[in-house]
């Protein structure tokens, strides 16, 4: 049993538990060794007892020791003592990415693409060493107070796998893939489907697939179509959308055939979010979606729960999670073959399920249409959202657009033109005009508004009005595609007054008339504003360069993905100011514009620079200053240290000079010890009786003195 103040392995000192889960303990620990802190993870002693357990779990550990990644929580030890069986482990100061989520209730597509790019560059490190980690979920995943994200638990997943202790891996089925639910064979691709799945709940805040048990979530991931995260946050950009979707293929061949392949699309969906670049490969019959039959759910059933009441014991409980340690949910209760006549209860469940759901989705797409004829179109072709009772809004809707702020349409009838579109823009509305003949309504008035007097309108809407042109209005001209001093003539013979704003376009040249507002052809009272935009040219869109010294390489390089940049040429080189692994110089400053896509090339420190020096010594003999009572010609003890600690010189000698020479120091200098030794006389005493004098008996003190002798660099 673990104890707090315990040492393990004669190095490990146990300081505190900062982590439960359902196969292990964790505990903070000081290296006595390397002196450095480390997290301890302790089997459970149910665990413990099972030696074909513990066995494949300290080969799987072994292997995953051999993992050095900055996006890997590093392995540093595997032991055993007293029966206690451990891992040994880098400690991470931060959260895992479950935790993260929950936090933030869903990430940004970037955040979540640039957590995904670091997590695929740690899973391929694995891979590249013929490591499938098999348990990939939020759980496993670290992300520290500097922005470091990093991968936990190489190999336990395969180690629980390959043993009756199977609930464990069933615990995380959510982010199973449908081969390992199967019990078939996993590869790298599994790992990608699970990835998948981390991503969904990243960009979501919730996992595609749920239900009541374990067994009822495996076979949704086998059976189920995989639902597009834009059904749940519809602003994710379509590229992400469709890698998540093809790392969640059913088939594994249809799914990314690498981490490396992967990680390159997400780092294009940063650049081009909204491009469809991402390739699916055709269909594959054996690894598509089908119905499972009953023996295959059996299967699954049995794999995913105890079979004795020795596993039963095993099962996981749900524990918090505190630290990185695995997260497992409980099985369901222990099962037991089906009559025909319970599996026809559950055949006739299922069916009814079923209708229930397609009521559901008619229900919805009628929804959809009722709200679809709610708003009113514009000129533009967008819609103006009206929200009739904001009382009656539906709680979910609200919750959507709680930034959107809602006011109130004045009456706009029979007002003056300007007055009305005055009114309306204080309310942060935007206004397009129709005109209309009429004998009822003077010219330059408001005949009638898209939207009724006293709803309530979101700010920004486009609110069309019909104004009246009077009896005889001026049918207005075609103006765009003209220069805007052509336009401007033109209108103004007709008696119109001009309103001119100016807009980027990627297709006008500049100066060019490319909107006008009322359109061509209606007829407009003498004297009404036409509003025109004309082009400025394309937009000349420019992107800010961050600032990428002190950031680590990996940490600089997602920076510059995310801002629309690359990195360019990488350079090693040594610093006596930035700290090893962090960039030291970028070729575009901090700050300044440049194009979309511009490769910034940046060095990399490697530290200060580690010079070699040589010593050439010719020592003289002590000074008087430095030794007042040494005698010319007495042993002197010679003892010469570099400040690295390293012994050069440590002889006795009574000749002056002493020449010494040694050649690649790793110190600039060091410190020289000259001992010599001093005879003091003894104290001469009379003898009363005799009255004899009686020389005393000497003594001999040892002394000493220093001297700094600097190096020449070679």
């Amino acid at each position: 049993m673990v104890k707090i103040g315990m040492m393990i392995g004669d190095r490990y000192e146990i300081l505190e538990k900062i982590g439960t889960g359902g196969m292990s303990d964790v505990y903070k620990a000081k290296c006595h060794k390397l002196n450095r802190f480390v997290a301890v993870k302790v089997l459970k002693q149910e665990f413990a007892e099972n030696e074909n357990f513990v066995s494949k779990f300290i080969i799987e550990a072994q292997a995953a020791a051999g993992l050095m990644h900055s996006n890997i929580v590093n392995v540093y030890d595997v032991g055993e003592e007293n029966g206690i069986h451990y891992i040994v482990m880098e400690l991470i100061d931060g959260i895992t990415l479950k935790k993260y989520i929950e936090k933030k209730a869903r990430l940004s597509y970037k955040e979540a693409v640039s957590i995904a790019i670091q997590v695929c560059m740690g899973i391929e490190a694995a891979h590249n060493h013929h490591i499938i980690h098999r348990d990939i979920k939020p759980q496993n995943i670290i992300i520290s107070k500097d922005g470091k994200v990093k991968v936990t638990d190489f190999g336990i997943a395969k180690a629980a796998s390959s043993n009756t202790i199977t609930s464990n891996v069933m615990g995380s089925v959510h982010y199973t893939s449908p081969e390992q639910a199967r019990g078939g064979y996993s590869d790298e691709k599994s790992d990608i489907y699970s990835l998948g799945i981390t991503l969904f709940e990243m960009l979501t805040g919730r996992v595609p697939f749920n239900g009541e048990t374990t067994v009822a979530i495996a076979i949704k991931q086998i059976q189920e179509e995989m639902p597009s995260p834009r059904e749940f946050v519809p602003e994710i950009p379509a590229a992400v959308e469709a890698i998540v979707l093809k790392c969640c293929q059913k088939s594994p061949d249809r799914r990314y055939q690498s981490m490396g392949e992967l990680a390159a699309d997400l780092k294009q969906a940063l650049l081009t979010p909204d491009e469809d670049f991402v390739v699916i490969n055709g269909p594959d019959v054996e690894g598509g979606t089908r119905a499972m039959t009953d023996r295959e759910i059996s299967q699954v059933r049995r794999r995913s729960e105890p079979e004795n009441t020795e596993t039963e014991m095993m099962r996981l409980k749900k524990e918090p999670q505190e630290y990185y340690e695995d997260s497992y949910q409980e099985g369901d209760e222990g099962y037991e073959e089906e009559p025909e006549g319970s599996k026809m209860e559950r055949f006739t469940t299922i069916l009814t399920i079923l209708a229930g759901v397609v009521i559901l989705i008619i229900i919805a797409v009628l929804a959809v249409s009722l709200l679809g004829k709610m708003k009113a179109p514009d000129n533009s072709g967008h819609s103006s959202p009206i929200l009739q009772d904001s009382s009656e809004t539906d709680s979910e809707e609200s919750s959507t657009s709680q930034d959107v702020e809602y006011k109130e349409m004045p009456v706009v009838e029979n007002l003056d033109v300007e007055e009305a579109r005055r009114r309306l823009i204080d309310l942060g509305m935007y206004v397009s005009l129709e005109y209309q003949e009429s004998d009822t309504i003077i010219a330059g008035r408001i005949i009638s508004a898209d939207v009724q007097a006293g709803s309530m309108v979101a700010e920004g809407s486009v609110i069309t009005l019909t104004v009246s042109s009077g009896v005889e209005g001026i049918e207005v001209p075609e103006v765009t595609g003209y220069t805007f001093e052509e336009a401007s003539n033109k209108l103004t013979q007709l008696g119109f007054l001009v309103n001119r704003t100016d807009d980027y376009s990627d297709t006008i040249e500049e100066g060019v008339v490319f909107y006008q507002n009322p359109v061509s052809g209606v007829k407009a009272p003498k004297g009404s504003v036409i509003s025109v935009t004309v082009s400025k040219g394309a937009e000349n869109k420019k992107v800010r360069v961050p600032n990428l010294i002190g950031m680590e390489q990996t940490e600089g390089t997602l920076e510059a993905i995310e801002n629309g940049l690359a990195i360019g040429e990488i350079t090693l080189v040594y610093s006596d100011t930035v700290a090893a692994g962090l960039i030291c110089y970028q070729s575009y400053s901090h700050g300044i514009y440049v194009d979309p896509g511009t490769a910034i090339d940046i060095n990399v420190s490697l530290g200060q620079a580690k010079y070699t020096y040589k010593c050439n010594l010719s020592i003289t003999a002590p000074t008087v200053e430095e030794a007042p009572e040494f005698s010319y010609g007495s042993e002197v003890g010679l003892k010469l240290v570099t400040d690295t600690g390293q012994i050069l010189l440590d002889t006795k000698t009574t000749s002056f000079p002493y020449a010494a020479n040694y050649y690649n120091l790793d110190a600039p200098g060091g410190i020289l010890t000259m001992t010599y030794k001093v005879t003091i006389p003894g104290e001469n005493t009379v003898d009363p009786e005799t009255g004899e004098t009686i020389v005393g008996a000497s003594t001999t003190e040892e002394k000493s003195f220093t001297r700094r002798i600097d190096f020449v660099q070679e």
